[in-house]
């Protein structure tokens, strides 16, 4: 049996958790966001930790989902005191991106330029030409929007051309040869 579920998750200082209605609303520097709990699964919040309580020892859907609670939660709670970033690479000739205002203008080899509307949790920077960076205080949209990005033009495996994580390694494939 896991036992990520009875792991407390500690609150860091400056943010703040409420729980109202089966409803945890977690408040801090980098954002907001909320959860709504499991019937089997219950929250008893400390001055310093957040503990699960559920009966995991004669229900075993109570036990699996208090990993699951305990994971995204303190997930939530990084992101709103520290926030996650991913970042996505550009690789080819020619391929380039711009942020303007809430959106990405791509050029990704395409006969026209690829404009991505990015949710209002995400923000995105550049560093060069080359490289996005996303921030977010919600590990879920900020994954999603990244993967999202990566679809446009996912990278081939012949000449590694496309949009890919910055710490994803491609396994690249030898191209055929010529008659002899």
């Amino acid at each position: 049996m896991s036992r990520i579920g009875k792991r407390p998750i500690s609150i860091p200082k400056g943010v703040e958790v409420k729980y109202e209605n089966r409803e945890v609303r977690i408040k801090g520097p980098k954002g907001e966001n909320t959860f709504m709990m499991p019937d089997l699964v219950d929250l008893e919040i400390g001055s310093e930790a957040m503990e699960l309580k559920a009966d995991y020892l004669n229900n075993s859907r109570a036990r699996s989902l208090m990993g699951t609670v305990q994971a995204t939660l303190s997930n939530i709670v990084t992101g709103v005191s520290e926030g996650f970033t991913r970042r996505l690479e550009l690789q080819g000739v020619g391929y380039r991106a711009a942020v303007q205002g809430n959106a990405i203008d791509l050029s990704l080899g395409f006969s026209h330029p690829v404009k991505y509307e990015l949710p209002d949790s995400v923000k995105a920077e550049m560093e060069g030409q080359t490289l996005i960076v996303l921030t977010s205080h919600d590990k879920v949209a900020l994954g999603q929007t990244a993967a999202n990005i990566r679809a446009i033009r996912p990278p081939e495996p012949y000449q590694g051309k496309g949009v890919k994580y910055q710490e994803e390694t491609l396994r690249r494939k030898a191209g055929k040869t010529g008659k002899k």
